[in-house]
């Protein structure tokens, strides 16, 4: 793979934790990652996403880390990850960390000697405040359990900074010797053979924070140091910023100049069509997907979008106004429990479209269509559930079902060991969903979801084309859009309704004479020339080449 190889990945996110156990502690750990790393070869994976590693008091997912050399004893050793890149990487497998360092544990060694005497070398490591800040009660993240953003601290006999929760200390990003180990911390890792960082909360990593000012300015050198150093160390390295931000800001954490190359962040992810998509699908209306991409920001030569449709987190529909949120609401949480801090779903994707496999199709072919790189959560390929009885996000982070046997083949603990339960009732449980089943039955949807991933590999245009709104009179279910470039032309077209419709496309520019369906929901007639008349199924959807070039 090249120096932009994350232009066409698909990328997938794994929890070590809830992944696969391998030595019967009910815990998920990089041995039992390895073991798996030939299932994901034969999904398509590219580049593994892992949740935090590190070691941590785990309030917080492993959000909270402790220790940024080491990795949490549970998963293994260091050589147990540097085996796992080894191996990943002889798969044609990437693997990139997460990087949170916006805050850390309050029970890492720097906050605890910070804490201990104001002339602590640590103490401006983090962001002190020796009277009540005015703002202490502003810029909480989580409305509902979070009341606060400053914190007393009786030992320090001060008030420090957590934009998260209290037991998650803001690093003090002013001070050049945080950047300076951080930056350690990364050349560490890359040598180690992690191949970038998704970096967590971007935005309040590079804000300078100071009492009674918030939202502090935003210092963009801290990412341009990191661009300049991981690719100092490693050439093909990646940065993937986590920037919920607004549309007109987030090119800047690509690029430093607007009509400049990507010097920041190669990756960025699309927090502006992710709920638009949704949005589209609640409605049965292409509507807001037409919106979101004639809109959409151009990003630097060399960036890339990475789009998804669920992840570790709540679904976030903030950006949505009050009635588009009731309407997704509506349709994908009816009930209170499924809905997490009045913005949000806590609900896995299968069971939002009640299990209908034509709209759980329709959902991640109309995702692996948009621009960017694709990111799956694990188990999302089989069509996992969640499980509501556990709190918050936890609901949407149970372990991976690999057979119908005990603890559905994730450990061999005794259940009560387990790290988090496995779902075993109901239609979503393991019984009925999990991998062996839907390996050994070439209709289930993770075969499926196999050949939607090579497809996509058919079709690089869809990573790094330019992609246009196909615009002649549609019925309102109907998306048609295009993507250009040196390898070819290709039509998408997606039905968000669950009824049939015809359209007419017309001739388009840049075709060949006989055009081709490249995926399909279900037979159709094969295309004309005049792309006339083109049938699409209920929630249906059809992806056409349109030309294809014989110099790749």
């Amino acid at each position: 793979m090249g120096e932009r190889w994350y232009q066409e990945a698909v990328i997938y996110c794994v929890e070590v934790g809830t992944f696969q156990d391998s030595n019967g502690d009910g815990r998920g750990d990089f041995r039992g990652l390895i073991s798996r790393l030939d299932y994901l070869s034969r999904l398509g994976v590219s580049c593994l996403w892992l949740n935090p590693i590190h070691p941590s008091p785990w309030r917080d997912n492993g959000y909270d880390i402790s220790d940024y050399y080491a990795v949490d004893p549970a998963f293994g050793s260091l050589g147990d990850f540097a085996e796992l890149t080894r191996r990943a990487r002889e798969r044609g497998i990437r693997v990139v960390l997460d990087l949170v360092v916006n805050h850390t544990s309050d029970q890492h060694p720097w906050f605890r000697d910070a804490c201990s005497n104001p002339e602590s070398p640590f103490r401006d490591w983090y962001i002190w405040s020796s009277d009540e800040p005015a703002d202490r009660h502003q810029g909480t993240v989580f409305p509902g359990e979070q009341t606060e953003t400053w914190t007393y601290d009786q030992q320090a006999g001060a008030w420090y900074f957590h934009r998260f929760y209290d037991f998650q200390p803001d690093l003090n990003w002013s001070n050049p010797e945080v950047r300076a180990e951080i930056q350690k911390v990364m050349a560490f890792w890359l040598a180690l053979g992690a191949s970038g960082f998704r970096i967590d909360a971007a935005p309040f990593v590079i804000e300078q924070t100071t009492p009674g000012v918030d939202p502090g300015p935003s210092d963009f050198s801290i990412l341009d140091s990191w661009r300049h150093e991981t690719q100092w160390q490693t050439g093909d390295s990646v940065l993937l910023c986590e920037a919920n931000v607004a549309p007109t800001l987030v090119g800047r954490y690509a690029g430093s100049r607007s009509d400049g190359p990507a010097d920041r962040a190669q990756m960025m992810f699309d927090f502006v069509l992710n709920p638009k998509m949704w949005l589209a699908l609640a409605r049965n209306d292409a509507e807001p997907l037409i919106e979101a991409l004639t809109t959409a920001i151009v990003l630097p030569p060399g960036a890339q979008w990475v789009t998804f449709l669920r992840n570790h987190d709540e679904l976030d529909l903030s950006r949505l106004t009050e009635e588009q949120r009731g309407d997704a609401f509506k349709a994908f949480a009816p009930r209170a429990e499924m809905r997490l801090y009045g913005r949000g779903i806590r609900r896995r994707l299968a069971p939002m479209l009640k299990g209908d496999r034509r709209h759980i199709e329709l959902a991640y072919a109309l995702q692996f269509a948009m621009p960017g790189t694709p990111a799956v959560r694990y188990g999302e390929e089989i069509g996992m559930g969640e499980d509501l009885a556990l709190d918050g996000r936890e609901a949407l982070r149970t372990p991976m079902q690999w057979d119908d046997g005990p603890n559905a083949g994730f450990s061999t603990a005794d259940r009560a060991e387990l790290t988090r339960p496995v779902i075993t009732r109901g239609r979503f449980g393991a019984k009925q969903v999990n991998v062996r089943a839907q390996q050994r039955d070439p209709n289930s949807l993770l075969r499926w979801f196999e050949n939607l991933v090579h497809t996509l590999r058919e079709a690089p245009e869809i990573g790094t084309g330019r992609c246009s709104v196909v615009d002649v009179p549609l019925p309102r279910s109907v998306l048609a859009h295009r993507f250009d470039a040196p390898a070819g032309s290709i039509l998408l077209l997606h039905n968000l309704a669950d009824a049939s419709v015809t359209v007419d496309i017309g001739e388009l520019s840049g075709m060949d004479t006989r055009p081709y369906d490249l995926l399909v929901d279900g037979p159709y007639a094969a295309p004309t020339a005049r792309l006339a008349g083109l049938e699409l199924h209920g929630w249906g959807y059809r992806w056409i080449r349109l030309r294809r070039s014989d110099q790749r």
